[in-house]
């Protein structure tokens, strides 16, 4: 056995070699040799699926839980109370393709060996026997005859096969493509060989694409776009394979053409989805699924797969957002560079001007470059303001609440310790009786077609005189998740960060009350939430929104970053925006003013009686309890290694080493900073108490330390610092606040203004107006 394993790694690795050559180009004309400068390509030859973004956010239990479990958990989280713990769309999206992987790659297997249904059962179910040896190997047993399939059976298994498979891609391409990397390794010839027989199959040129083997980081290299255009041409109307060629295109950095792609396949996702509920939008009441299941109706109840809530829209979204915000990123070198030495002569210019001299005259050159630096900016900030637009659209699908307010726990707790004492009716606050009183139901039912409401408990007849003499909860606020960053958030979500109390008397009595109030926190989660919350501080910070009230995002950030929990699911995912957005804030000297590290600010809550101490020392408040210089230094070492095996960057053990060196010398000169700023905040006041004037710390040049070893941070992450840096303000009277209010109105004027660059402001201005309008409202 170990002789054949090491075989068939020597063939791959032969094979690997002999197929890194890049393939001919589209005219059928040989491609040039490649120069000698440029790095050999790899010998590893994988699937194309293991380059897809954000894989690794999709990881998690569901992978391994039973096909029959999921699927009563996805019932179970659909038919809960708002906010749902996980979104309803992707949970069916995931027990769909688990279902399909599982079948294909059931039949996958068959057609491979040979064998029936029934042979491979008894082999699978009693491998240990003589009869299941014997009906493994095709003797057949208890039944007569041969156990071999034909070849044109193994052809029908393998065309049902691969019909599974591409139903899971048009689903979730991220999703399937995780799955089918654990499954088993017959799905990756499975399309390929009914190509062979029949190369005209739609859904077996869809797969393929996915499983086709290219050199290892070579996606743009070796994907041509003709197999996708080829699928998108005989079904018009799908559009899977339009949000496939947008993410391939996102390979080759076709940012414009993928943004048209994802639009079309928006406008195509809505008008099926609008087709479908037509007819189908009646609420059903909990009442009416009680009469028909019994009393255990919320377990028995199954949901039709024609009614399942679909995920299409909410992909889409967020990959054009994705891309808009790549594209404005990418305008933000050509918007500043030669900016400093522009303003330059423009000084010397009003200088003269002041002192009564003749200015001298701008050349043609310099309006020139005046000219494209100001159509940059106009690209950068049109840009950012759609992809926030979609962001905001796709956090729009989710649900958040803050749960019980802090005061509202405290005063059900005493109610309810009165009540247990026999007094029932020890109301202190008569303007919180109504509300307590109400039952615990929800008031809106747009995200789920059946009602909200709990099904009352009845309980014996000698405890309802007692039970209703009870205080009850008020039912928490939902709100959608892009509602905290509206223009003007709303007015019962609580402060975040908490303000801290002031007594020790205080906080001892609230201690209870906050606990009580935290349990009642969550958001509907979502693999992607993450990630565009980060995403959406990067947007603002491009649109150079005002730093208080970015700063209040931040924290809205924060706040539901630090609840968004999909387990037992999903795996905490990781964000490339969240990574980028603590070096933005590093880089550009925190202008936002956050108080504590953005980690702290995104920690959970730490469980009633557990880590209270530890975190406040942390934040500087309180006494002892911190960790140790050596827990500190471990800790930092245990996150660097964390960091360096997150970046993409790293492909070896030299590069590893590296990354890990470079972190850890950054935290060193972190602390080194915050050291001499301590100092001088010590040092700022003389000893007979006249203030002095603080020294100002020289900004770091982290660019060029960083580029001395090893780069620690993105092409992204150095834009958009250098823009929050280096970018002049908005100047007044453009009417942004006026903008902002009309939410998209009166855009396409605006947009169609374009100077240089004009094949990329037509071909994003020519996305639907409609669109835009109905993101919006």
């Amino acid at each position: 056995m170990a002789r054949k394993k090491t075989s068939a790694q020597a063939d791959a690795a032969t094979n690997g070699s002999a197929s890194s050559t890049p393939p001919p180009a589209a005219n059928g004309t040989a491609t040039p040799k490649r120069p000698a400068n440029e790095p050999s390509t790899s010998a590893l030859i994988i699937c194309r699926n293991k380059h897809w973004r954000y894989i690794s956010s999709f990881h998690g239990p569901w992978l391994q839980l039973p096909p029959e479990v999921l699927e009563s958990l996805a019932h179970s989280n659909y038919l809960s109370p708002r906010p749902h713990p996980i979104d309803p769309a992707v949970f069916y999206d995931l027990v769909k393709i688990r279902k399909a992987v599982d079948e294909a790659t059931n039949l996958a297997v068959r057609a491979t060996s040979g064998l029936t249904s029934a042979a491979l059962s008894n082999s699978l179910n009693a491998g240990n026997s003589m009869l299941g040896s014997a009906a493994a190997l095709g003797i057949g047993y208890g039944g007569g005859g041969t156990s071999k399939l034909s070849r044109e059976r193994k052809h029908r298994m393998r065309e049902l096969a691969t019909s599974k498979l591409s139903q899971a891609y048009h689903l979730d391409e991220i999703a399937a493509s995780v799955a089918t990397m654990q499954s088993a390794s017959t799905l990756e010839d499975v399309a390929h060989l009914v190509l062979q027989r029949d190369p005209a199959n739609v859904e077996a040129k869809y797969v393929h694409f996915f499983h086709e083997k290219i050199p290892s980081r070579m996606m743009a290299q070796c994907t041509p776009l003709d197999t996708l255009d080829d699928i998108i041409s005989e079904r018009p109307h799908d559009a899977s394979p339009l949000r496939t060629r947008a993410l391939t295109r996102i390979f080759k950095e076709d940012y414009v053409h993928s943004a048209k792609d994802l639009s079309a396949a928006l406008s195509t996702a809505r008008y099926t989805l609008a087709q479908h509920r037509a007819g189908k939008d009646q609420l059903v009441l909990a009442k009416t699924y009680q009469e028909q299941y019994g009393r255990d109706w919320r377990q028995e109840v199954k949901i039709p797969e024609e009614d399942h809530p679909n995920s299409l829209e909410t992909q889409l979204l967020f990959h054009r957002a994705g891309v808009y915000f790549t594209i404005a990123t990418g305008h933000v070198n050509a918007a500043l560079d030669g900016l400093q030495q522009a303003e330059g002569r423009k000084a010397n210019r009003d200088a003269q001007i002041a002192a009564g001299q003749e200015p001298s005259p701008e050349t043609p050159e310099e309006a020139e470059g005046n000219h494209l630096r100001a159509e940059a900016r106009k690209q950068v900030r049109q840009n950012a303001k759609r992809a926030l637009r979609d962001y905001l659209a796709f956090l729009s699908h989710f649900d958040y609440t803050p749960g019980i307010s802090a005061e509202l726990a405290e005063e059900f707790l005493r109610r309810l310790g009165s009540s247990a004492n026999g007094n029932a009716n020890g109301y202190a606050n008569d303007k919180i009786k109504p509300n307590m009183n109400r039952l615990i139901e929800s008031s809106n039912g747009n995200t789920s077609p059946i009602s909200e409401a709990l099904v009352p408990h009845r309980g014996s007849r000698g405890n309802n005189s007692d039970r209703a003499s009870w205080p009850k909860l008020p039912p928490p606020d939902i709100f959608k998740v892009s509602q905290l960053f509206d223009a003007a958030p709303p007015a019962s979500l609580p402060p975040y960060p908490a303000p801290r109390p002031t007594t020790a008397a205080e906080s001892a009595a609230s201690a209870a009350a906050t606990a009580f109030a935290d349990s009642h926190e969550s958001i509907t989660y979502h693999p992607l939430v993450t990630d565009a919350l980060h995403s959406l501080l990067l947007c603002h910070a491009l649109i150079q929104t005002p730093p208080k009230e970015h700063l209040r995002h931040a924290h809205n950030a924060a706040r539901l970053a630090r609840v968004c929990d999909g387990y037992p699911i999903f795996l905490a995912a990781r964000s490339p925006a969240r990574a980028d957005w603590i070096e933005v804030l590093r880089r550009a000297g925190n202008w936002i003013g956050i108080t504590t590290s953005w980690e702290n600010l995104c920690r959970p809550a730490p469980l009633p009686g557990h880590g209270k101490g530890n975190e406040l020392s942390k934040n500087g408040v309180g006494g002892g309890g911190g960790e140790t210089p050596a827990q500190k230094h471990e800790r930092q070492k245990h996150e660097a290694i964390l960091e360096a095996l997150a970046d993409e960057r790293v492909v070896d053990e030299e590069s590893f080493q590296r990354a890990v060196r470079a972190r850890e010398r950054r935290n060193r000169e972190d602390e080194e900073l915050e050291k001499r700023q301590r100092d001088a905040s010590s040092e700022a006041s003389s000893p007979n108490g006249a203030p002095m004037s603080p020294q100002p710390t020289p900004p770091k040049r982290w660019a060029q330390d960083d580029g001395r070893e090893y780069p620690i941070s993105t092409e992204r992450a150095e834009a958009i610092s250098r823009w929050v840096r280096d970018a002049p303000p908005i100047s007044e009277g453009t009417g942004t606040a006026k903008k902002r209010r009309a939410k998209g109105k009166g855009k396409k004027p605006n947009l169609s203004k374009s100077g240089t660059g004009v094949s990329l402001a037509e071909s994003v201005d020519a996305l639907s107006v409609q669109d835009e309008e109905e993101i919006d409202e």
